[in-house]
């Protein structure tokens, strides 16, 4: 879909608005969310970011002084929640491969919240974002190391190939401050191939379009963890979006220092 001028976007928010009020919170239209016809419901798409919030406080540990990363931020789901749930943090950054959401975000969340901040990063997305640049391996998210204590990521590596993948949890690693967790959700299964895009009839789902689902077997995924310096501390099977998984993430223990015998 061809980017709108600013003219046509102003045209386009006269006919049909990009916000609606719910709850108290301003919501982005439903012709805006991602996440399936589920989230065109106001209460759903609300509930739902409360929801993650409320568990990113229960399992992650989530305060007003904690510093989070959002990957895959959309239009403002997890943000939107945080703030009814917990209010203000020290820092939330939202990222996304789409610019839609992004300025969205940006224009009905910074301004009142200015430690929520939301940056579009350019990277390619057969899904999302096909036009975007490739990775290679010196593929950076523009954070100092350490910078976050949660690194959240729902229904991203579903959409996602297992070299980016493998570069994604390498930053996840070199930016997560010591005692910090990654939440993310996958598609993970036990005796299944590697990786697998768009599995027949997994789930009894019509999977379709690039990127639409990708599949990783468990051993294969906690592989790529593992070698990015990160270990799975908790996993609960099939319980998200589509029969998804959750999964913990933190970093590998330092291995003890090797002590040798010296003679006297």
């Amino acid at each position: 879909m061809p980017l709108l001028t600013p003219l046509a976007r102003g045209i386009l928010n006269i006919l049909s608005p990009e916000t609606v009020s719910f709850g108290g919170r301003t919501l982005p239209a439903p012709r805006l969310r991602f996440g399936g016809a589920h989230f065109r419901s106001n209460e759903a798409f609300l509930r739902s970011g409360q929801a993650e919030a409320a568990r990113l406080r229960e399992q992650c540990g989530l305060t007003r002084d904690s510093r989070l990363l959002d990957i895959g931020c959309g239009p403002g789901r997890l943000p939107i929640g945080i703030l009814s749930v917990v209010g203000y943090i020290a820092a939330y950054r939202g990222v996304d491969v789409s610019k839609t959401p992004i300025r969205w975000c940006r224009k009905h969340i910074t301004p009142a919240h200015p430690a929520f901040q939301f940056l579009h990063i350019n990277v390619r997305n057969a899904r999302y974002n096909p036009s975007g640049a490739s990775m290679d391996d010196r593929f950076r998210l523009p954070f100092a190391d350490s910078s976050f204590d949660i690194i959240y990521l729902y229904s991203v590596f579903s959409h996602m190939g297992a070299e980016d993948v493998r570069k994604y949890l390498r930053e996840y690693a070199r930016l997560l401050a010591p005692g910090g967790s990654v939440f993310l959700t996958a598609f993970v299964e036990e005796g299944v191939p590697p990786v697998e895009e768009n599995p027949a009839g997994y789930g009894n789902m019509p999977w379709k379009g690039a990127l639409h689902c990708v599949r990783f077997e468990a051993g294969f995924l906690a592989g790529l963890v593992r070698g990015a310096g990160l270990q799975i501390t908790r996993r609960s099977h099939g319980t998200e979006t589509d029969g998804q998984s959750a999964f913990l993430l933190q970093k590998l223990d330092p291995e003890p220092p090797t002590h040798h015998a010296t003679s006297i």
